[in-house]
């Protein structure tokens, strides 16, 4: 190295210091006392916990009480209920009778007939014609005519809902024009 050279070295080895020195913590202190009086004046205020509850356990004694998972238990109570509401039944006891053995989809009213005061409808299965008057049965939902007019049949089936019980729904059977009469 070259003599100027040499010199400069001592010389910044000397004025890093004072350098470093300038930049001081004066600013520091500064922060460290507002820091500290803030700290003095400010109170933390934790509310208290409130005092858990007391758990009393309850004593199940499972041997004196009915299982109500049981099988006889809920048919004890279907039969209660069936028993309440009288409920509707088809009887299975009776006489079938001819049409019982048809569904009502399969069976068309094709016309009426008067035989004195009673009014008959003409029904047909297959090739076959019946006549049928109120109070008859037909169809395998337990069907019972309740009105005949020159138009419709009513019937009244009876028929299990989606729970299994039995109730009442109303059929009819309406008169089919033939194919001839409408040429």
């Amino acid at each position: 190295m070259s003599a100027p050279g040499r010199a400069v070295l001592p010389l910044a080895a000397l004025l890093l210091p004072l350098l470093l020195a300038a930049c001081g913590d004066s600013d520091t202190q500064e922060v460290k006392r507002w820091m500290e009086q803030v700290d003095h004046e400010a109170r933390v205020a934790v509310p208290p916990l409130v005092a858990p509850k007391n758990f009393i356990p309850y004593a199940y004694a499972s041997n004196d009480a009915i299982d109500p998972f049981s099988p006889n238990k809920l048919l004890a109570e279907l039969a209660k209920l069936d028993h309440q509401r009288g409920g509707v039944k088809p009887d299975t006891e009776r006489r079938k009778e001819v049409l019982e053995s048809y569904p009502l989809d399969t069976i068309k009213m094709v016309g009426t007939m008067q035989k004195g005061s009673a009014t008959y409808a003409l029904l047909q299965v297959d090739k076959a014609v019946y006549q049928v008057q109120l109070g008859q049965h037909i169809g395998q939902n337990f069907g019972l005519v309740t009105g005949v007019s020159d138009a419709v049949v009513t019937i009244k089936e009876i028929v299990q809902d989606a729970t299994g019980d039995w109730v009442e729904r109303i059929s009819k059977l309406e008169l089919q024009e033939s194919k001839e009469s409408s040429k």
